[in-house]
């Protein structure tokens, strides 16, 4: 045993310990080597199943990162190309003045189209022809490519579109056969999550109380308002547990979000960094700033690769960290300064709160 991996064992445990955690995993590689595979806590706390490395959980946005990592991959072989305009693979997102939009666009949350439509539900969300029609019959809010602003939804159908129209397959079946089959993660990297290996899950928890906010503060809040198509209406699909924990919404295609195990999306960070899914012109490109500014969407400066996050968090904002955070907690990412990925998953909603990845990740880069 590493002394990080007794260290990293010894915080996780402290924080399922303390009730601050339920369930977490920690994995790191560096330089193709896993470092760290650690879990502590339970999977289900109603069964008292225990989390093991190999406990795939639903991760929200963490997964925009796998999303992206699929079109680079695609790119790497010459099927797609960054400045194609998606409307020339996608002829009916063209409408309303979005024909100039490009892959790198959508990449780098510039398309426009960030809202889905208002009262969109969870069983909308799992309609993927339904999803894609609104989407590409949206009018952008801005000119595609003169801003960006977070696109929460809308950016996995997007990509995952240009990906089924280019390959002829879903994004689930080009995750599986070009990523995570090949990396020997097959089951543990999902968009889709075949409906027999459901039981596999982490239970998904809320930390606190539902999130519940009056509407004249859903009004001010750009976030919200994207989400729920510029109203203050109720969101229908926010990601809290019971969302997170439908058999519906885990085992359809909404590659805004993605189920992994941390091993499993560290490998596959360590894998772009490595040269095994990209070449390291390629991993320049995606690991550096494409992007920067004011974002449209969430009012807070934001800084984008291509379909990455540069830097993760205000604490965690070194220029060589790209990778993606979920809005519950859990985050992936890789440092091209040290060559160590590093994935994070646990299982208690805690929306917006990155303390549990902000101290291992401060860990694991210091012991890098």
């Amino acid at each position: 045993m590493t002394d990080l991996q007794r260290d990293v064992q010894a915080v996780i445990d402290e924080l399922v310990e303390s009730g601050a955690e339920r369930g977490v995993q920690v994995a790191v590689y560096r330089r193709g080597q896993l470092l760290v595979d650690a879990v502590a806590g339970v999977a289900d706390p109603e069964t008292g199943r225990a989390f093991t490395s190999g406990t795939p959980v639903y991760a929200t946005s963490t997964g925009k990162g796998v999303t992206a990592t699929v079109v680079h991959v695609l790119a790497e072989r010459g099927v797609l190309d960054y400045d194609t305009p998606i409307a020339d693979v996608w002829p009916e997102f063209g409408a309303h003045g979005k024909e100039k939009a490009t892959v790198r666009h959508a990449l780098t949350h510039a398309t426009g189209v960030p809202g889905v439509p208002v009262g969109t539900t969870p069983e909308d969300l799992c309609d993927w022809d339904a999803m894609c029609a609104a989407i590409a019959a949206a009018v952008p809010w801005w000119e595609p490519g003169t801003r960006f602003g977070y696109h929460p939804q809308t950016y996995g159908y997007v990509l995952g579109e240009v990906v089924r129209r280019v390959t002829g397959r879903t994004i689930s079946q080009v995750l599986r056969e070009d990523v995570a089959g090949p990396l020997g993660v097959a089951g543990e990297l999902f968009f889709g999550v075949p409906r027999d290996e459901l039981g596999r899950l982490a239970r998904i928890e809320d930390a606190g109380p539902a999130m519940e906010l009056p509407a004249e503060m859903l009004a001010e809040i750009p976030f919200f308002r994207v989400v729920d198509g510029y109203t203050a209406a109720p969101m229908a699909a926010l990601p809290d547990a019971a969302f997170s924990n439908r058999a519906d919404v885990l085992s359809s295609d909404i590659p805004a979000g993605a189920t992994m195990t941390a091993r499993a999306v560290a490998r596959m960070y360590d894998a772009l960094l490595g040269g095994t899914l990209v070449s390291p012109d390629r991993l320049r490109e995606l690991s550096s700033a494409a992007v920067t500014g004011m974002d449209e969407v969430t009012g807070a400066p934001a800084t984008w690769g291509l379909g990455f996050s540069i830097g993760l968090t205000e604490t965690l904002d070194a220029p060589t960290l790209f990778g993606m955070g979920g809005s519950g907690g859990t985050a992936a990412f890789a440092d091209t300064a040290t060559g160590t990925s590093v994935g994070v998953m646990k299982n208690r909603v805690s929306a917006g709160d990155f303390t549990t990845v902000e101290r291992i990740a401060r860990m694991v880069l210091q012991a890098s």
